[in-house]
């Protein structure tokens, strides 16, 4: 038996404790929050200049202004390039302990950095070009040395820290669930009440644990990963294409980690279809369904189906109001 299902029997058996998200992620030592580092990681995380091209942003593909994704099966890079993956959301994935759909970025850091040289996303071949147009702006050297004053040069690393610590204040708290749970019964629906006992009885909590209920809390770059589908054979594997991507096997190259990914969370889960890291599924009961089947190894009855998706759409939080930045811009010459 390994040691991920060990795990997931343990988080299943053991009494469930029902956890409001925090209101504020904590950030790591050598990443402490300043308003000017989250000021200026907003401008660059809005800024498409760190794309080969000019056309592509981090906000082009998980859009804040909406449910923090871009609603396509697959998202689209500079010219028109489409990847082999969903976008998931940018809100509330500070509480995240690894990121990408695979685990393959320890920390909001390290995934900052790793749409901008993919090719079919930001396109540039290297760092050196993204700090080598940051450095033709005037206005974001000045904010660069306001937000890390005691750094003499701009690097990837300074880059990557602004936009982390600006994600690390994508937070969606007060949902009603959260509100049901600190005290306030009326906050969630009947319907809601009973998903939410059903999901614990049924066994989706053996994965979907936690505040942010993607799983225990772990140390950061320890992350925590699930086989999909964990029983394949279902009508669900051809009809959705669930297999042919490898997952986590493409990081590791470890045969035990075929078609493993990371678990995602279900916050504002009602808000970014559609489902699955490729897509394919359309709607939410849908995706309950397939998940009962190709996880648990249940066919769900249709009242079970309604009242899990009431629940899932009561963790859909308070969006804090996002305002678009006025980008820092040059004078008298062009950028590319």
């Amino acid at each position: 038996m390994n040691k991920l299902f060990v795990l997931c029997l343990l988080v299943h058996t053991s009494a469930f404790a029902w956890d409001a998200l925090p209101q504020h992620a904590s950030a790591p030592a050598e990443n402490p929050m300043t308003a000017q580092k989250i000021e200026l990681g907003k401008k660059l995380f809005f800024d498409p200049r760190i794309s080969a091209d000019g056309t592509v942003s981090c906000n082009s593909c998980h859009n804040v202004m909406k449910s923090g994704d871009d609603g396509r099966p697959h998202s689209v890079g500079i010219q028109g390039k489409e990847g082999g993956r969903s976008a998931p959301t940018v809100w509330n994935a500070a509480f995240l302990s690894v990121q990408f759909w695979d685990g393959r970025a320890k920390s909001l850091e390290e995934q900052a950095k790793g749409p901008m040289i993919n090719p079919v996303e930001m396109g540039n071949s290297s760092h050196e070009p993204v700090i080598s147009r940051i450095l033709k702006v005037p206005g974001y050297v000045e904010e660069f040395k306001k937000a890390f004053p005691k750094e003499k040069d701009i690097t990837i690393d300074h880059v990557a820290k602004a936009i982390a610590t600006y994600e690390r204040t994508l937070i969606t708290p007060n949902s009603p669930y959260d509100l049901y749970v600190r005290g306030n019964k009326k906050a969630m629906s009947a319907a809601a009440i009973r998903g939410m006992a059903t999901v614990q009885s049924v066994g989706c909590l053996s994965c979907h644990s936690g505040a942010n209920f993607s799983g225990p809390t772990l140390p950061e770059g320890v992350g925590f990963y699930q086989k999909f589908p964990r029983f394949p054979g279902s009508e669900y594997d051809k009809k959705y294409d669930l297999t042919s991507d490898s997952g986590r096997f493409q990081v590791t190259k470890n045969p035990e980690d075929q078609n493993s990914w990371r678990v995602p969370t279900w916050r504002n889960i009602a808000l970014t279809a559609p489902y699955f890291h490729n897509g394919k599924v359309q709607s939410l009961d849908e995706a309950v369904r397939v998940m009962a089947k190709t996880q648990l190894n249940q066919d769900l009855k249709p009242e079970q189906v309604s009242d899990i998706v009431a629940f899932l759409e009561s963790l859909s939080g308070k969006f804090p109001d996002q305002k678009m930045p006025r980008l820092p811009d040059i004078s008298g010459k062009a950028i590319y």
